[in-house]
């Protein structure tokens, strides 16, 4: 970041060299006339390059007002009318203005908008040759600093979701060898070894498959996928999970559909809904999938009859190692990452994951997905009747 500034402050002292060596070296030219304020000028070149910056900028004039802003720097509050209303920063430009020095801090300006309560700024101040003039930059690093937070946040999690099996299974692997003389003990603590890495593998395999996704575009060249055999897949991969608590898997609705995308991360996504739909379902229940078509996009339903999610989680699911009862989610075997692996493949397929919750009834998640073609409700239906026939 300093590095930009120190770009950006060099353009505009490099603008006001050139004027001063213009004027010195052609004094008789006539010069254009310039935008004053209060006998203060700004030289020429200097507003035309504060114009193009995307960062909040401001020029501070010898009596400390605003002799020019940028639309973000009033757009943010940091300027009001000819006033600089920031006052750590107008202590920063007299100290400036005094030694000539440069300096940088960071600063949090409150704003009246959406999203967060405050706006975090990284902050320079500068010099403008000699003359009186000062230079305050401003780059607005709320997004920088909250994707900085989630990687903190990943590195711990994930820190924790590794050492957790890895730890069970030193310990388990010493309770083994000093109970070696008594086999029923043994075959326990295996049991559990073999549970403890079955865990550890699905984690790293969903992190890879995260890993592989997140962040990727949408594909170039997708393949015609048939909704019906990935429903199937999908269904018969949880199978037996379902039939050891007497849940029910029902699909409809899916027959002859097609879409376009990538067949595996799409079968993954279902997958993903269908299991955590059985783990958190009580006993003898249903687990439904059903396939809609409509004018503009093929919807994918999976309706359970569980616990339901509170409000105040629904909007934090999608994200990594983010669990509405983390007690449980371990118990059953969860990573913490199948919805957000969820949710980057629909952005792959340029689709959207939903959910509706209501507490003790039940959830229903929709992947929604772009009707492969403009030829009306039933394309998607009836396209592979239509290719069969040519």
């Amino acid at each position: 970041m300093t590095g930009i500034f120190g770009l950006v402050t060099g353009v505009v002292i490099g603008v006001l060299a050139g004027h001063f060596f213009r004027t010195g070296t052609n004094e008789r030219r006539q010069a254009p006339v310039p935008e004053r304020h209060d006998g203060t000028t700004l030289p020429p070149g200097i507003a035309e390059v504060l114009s193009a910056l995307p960062s909040s900028a401001v020029v501070l004039d010898s009596a400390d007002r605003v002799l020019r802003a940028s639309s973000a720097a009033r757009a943010f509050g940091i300027v009001r009318g000819d006033e600089l209303v920031i006052g750590e920063l107008l202590v920063l430009a007299r100290k400036v203005r005094r030694d000539g020095v440069i300096r940088e801090t960071d600063i949090e300006v409150a704003v009246r908008k959406f999203g967060p309560d405050a706006t975090s700024f990284a902050v320079r101040v500068a010099p403008l040759g000699g003359t009186g003039l000062v230079l305050v930059l401003a780059e607005d690093q709320t997004e920088h600093r909250r994707v900085e937070a989630v990687r903190r946040d990943f590195v711990a999690n994930i820190s924790h979701e590794l050492k957790t099996p890895v730890g069970a299974l030193s310990l388990l692997a010493e309770t083994v060898q000093d109970a070696s003389d008594d086999p029923e003990a043994v075959r326990r603590f295996t049991d559990r070894m073999q549970t403890e890495a079955a865990r550890l593998t699905a984690v790293i395999q969903d992190l890879i498959t995260l890993s592989r996704i997140q962040g990727a575009e949408p594909m170039a060249e997708p393949t015609r996928v048939d909704l019906g055999g990935v429903v199937e897949e999908a269904l018969d991969a949880v199978r037996m999970p379902a039939d050891a608590k007497g849940i029910e898997l029902v699909g409809s609705g899916a027959e002859g559909v097609t879409i376009l995308g990538d067949e595996g991360l799409l079968g993954t996504a279902l997958r993903n809904l269908i299991a955590n739909a059985v783990a958190y379902s009580p006993k003898n229940t249903r687990v439904a999938v059903s396939v809609g078509v409509s004018r503009s996009s093929v919807d994918i339903s999976v309706a359970d009859q569980g616990i339901g999610i509170p409000q105040q989680d629904r909007e934090r699911i999608f994200e990594r190692f983010y669990r509405v009862d983390a007690a449980r989610s371990r118990a059953t075997g969860g990573t913490g990452l199948g919805l957000a692996i969820v949710k980057h493949i629909m952005t792959h397929h340029r689709g959207e994951v939903t959910v509706w919750s209501k507490e003790g009834s039940g959830s229903t998640f929709t992947l929604r997905l772009p009707r492969p073609d403009d030829r009306g409700p039933d394309a998607a239906r009836n396209t592979d009747q239509q290719e069969a026939a040519q």
